[in-house]
């Protein structure tokens, strides 16, 4: 007796990992993953959304909410941040759900539902081409594996093809989960609290600037808040103002990132910094040749 009890508990052991097994299969586990250039799955969306500023994963109580209010409606993440590169709780993200698809208006009614209960309404718009694949939605794993899986492919195709893709937008709709990246109007697709962000940031590493440079010889030239790098316009002058703008992105993130970088490849941008750079030196050569210039251009030079 005690032997035919522990065979029906192993058994039924096996048949719950078989099951388990199965139901992560069947959540996506060896689905393709076929990654795509081309023209976007989804055309111009209006959407309502909530900011958010934390770790991705505390993004799911924004999908629950906004669930609730439009339970038929496809639900949209977009994140901003590369969470390996960028600490949790400074990661930025834009959740809710899409209102309308192309040409067609939202209903008025679930716009009042969702501003009501704190949503705020934001257009995409339509783009040429984009960074695109999907995976199976048929699950609460499916969301775990497509994230898992899709994430460092994705990341792998654009940078071995020096792609420009920014920012991520995931589409939860029957049965699909679409990923994608926009590689044209980038700026188009940052929601009004992330320029906030990035000027908050932005005034509070001026700020720290301002204070180490008050300290530098009075008698040099670049020692003022007018400096070098403080001189340059943040619109106009990439490698100056990254180092500025969003400290929480590396350089080549920036170079993507960076709002005057719209449609310029890492090439252009790179061919730009060295004529900044070279304008520097003939500068500093001319008029004064003790000014800390290298140590200035060292700082940009070391985030490239």
């Amino acid at each position: 007796m005690p032997d035919f009890v522990g065979l029906c508990v192993l058994i039924s052991v096996l048949i719950s990992l078989i099951t388990v097994a199965g139901y992560i299969w069947w959540s996506g586990l060896f689905s393709d993953i076929i990654i795509l250039t081309g023209s976007p799955p989804v055309k111009k969306i209006t959407f309502a959304y909530k900011f958010k500023e934390g770790p991705y994963k505390d993004c799911r109580q924004l999908f629950k909410e906004s669930h609730r209010i439009g339970p038929k409606l496809s639900s949209i993440g977009v994140y901003y941040d590369d969470p390996e590169k960028v600490l949790g709780p400074q990661c930025r993200s834009a959740v809710g759900s899409i209102l309308s698809k192309g040409d067609n208006k939202p209903d008025e009614e679930l716009i009042k539902s969702y501003e009501t209960s704190g949503f705020r309404v934001f257009s995409f718009p339509e783009v040429t081409h984009v960074v695109t694949t999907s995976f199976p939605l048929k699950s609460f794993f499916s969301v775990l594996l497509g994230e898992r899986r899709i994430y460092p492919r994705l990341k792998h195709y654009i940078k071995e093809r020096r792609l420009c893709a920014h920012p991520f937008l995931e589409i939860y709709r029957e049965g699909q989960i679409l990923f994608m990246a926009p590689l044209a109007r980038q700026d188009d697709f940052y929601v009004p609290e992330v320029r906030k962000a990035e000027r908050r940031l932005s005034e509070q590493e001026d700020l720290h600037s301002d204070s180490d440079l008050s300290g530098a010889d009075s008698n040099s030239e670049y020692s003022s808040g007018s400096g070098v790098l403080l001189s340059d316009s943040r619109e106009t002058s990439l490698a100056a103002s990254s180092v500025h703008s969003v400290p929480i992105q590396d350089q080549e993130d920036r170079n993507c990132n960076g709002r005057s970088s719209r449609g310029n490849s890492f090439k252009e941008l790179d061919w730009e910094q060295k004529n900044r750079e070279e304008q520097l030196h003939e500068d500093s050569d001319q008029k004064s040749p003790e000014a800390p210039t290298q140590e200035w251009w060292g700082a940009v030079g070391e985030e490239e």
